[in-house]
């Protein structure tokens, strides 16, 4: 059980962070705000989208534009998905652990729910960019906007390389203290 603070700047202080707690908690519920928005929006839509379909099914017109809205909806799905991550991991990062949570979205540290943002990220841009790509109607337009997202997707797995090399060195040199430590 934590003790509790003696001098007045300590139970200042320890308001203050318990209040941090709260703040991240109003960030965890917004996220999932707009995750649940995002996932009723992209139902809705694919409601409708496949609806009006149906009334003209097999023209050439109506499956691209099926097509598109499929992979638009992936979009949509996709940055739902990223905020639900971050809620998920923010609320186990700083609020508390959240039961029956799947393995893989567990949270074990900052950098762990980076990563995790990281590859919901490119996938996002690679759905985003098939989009534009099957709307496309000509011009070299879409080679300069595929350059730019290969470039930041480039970036993205360089940090994301950098960042995994740091974590795993910091937890090898961790677990080396730790060995120095069990033997005197």
């Amino acid at each position: 059980m934590a003790r509790k603070p003696t001098n007045p700047t300590s139970r200042t202080l320890a308001r203050a962070f318990g209040f941090t707690r709260l703040i991240v908690a109003l960030g965890v519920f917004s996220a999932l705000a707009f995750s649940l928005a995002l996932f009723i929006a992209a139902i809705v839509q694919a409601y409708h989208t496949i609806g009006d379909a149906f009334r003209d099914l097999g023209e050439p017109e109506t499956t691209k534009h099926l097509l598109v809205a499929a992979v638009e909806q992936a979009d949509t799905l996709l940055v739902g998905v990223a905020l639900l991550i971050i809620a998920l991991g923010l609320q186990g990062l700083f609020v508390g652990r959240l039961q029956n949570v799947p393995e893989w979205l567990q949270v074990a540290s900052f950098d762990d729910l980076k990563q995790k943002l990281l590859g919901v990220v490119v996938t996002a841009l690679a759905v985003n960019f098939f989009a534009v790509a099957l709307e496309w109607t000509g011009g070299s337009d879409i080679l300069v906007y595929g350059v730019a997202i290969a470039a930041v997707i480039l970036a993205v797995g360089v940090y994301s390389s950098v960042l995994g090399r740091l974590h795993s060195a910091s937890a090898q040199a961790g677990s080396e203290r730790v060995d120095v430590d069990a033997h005197p």
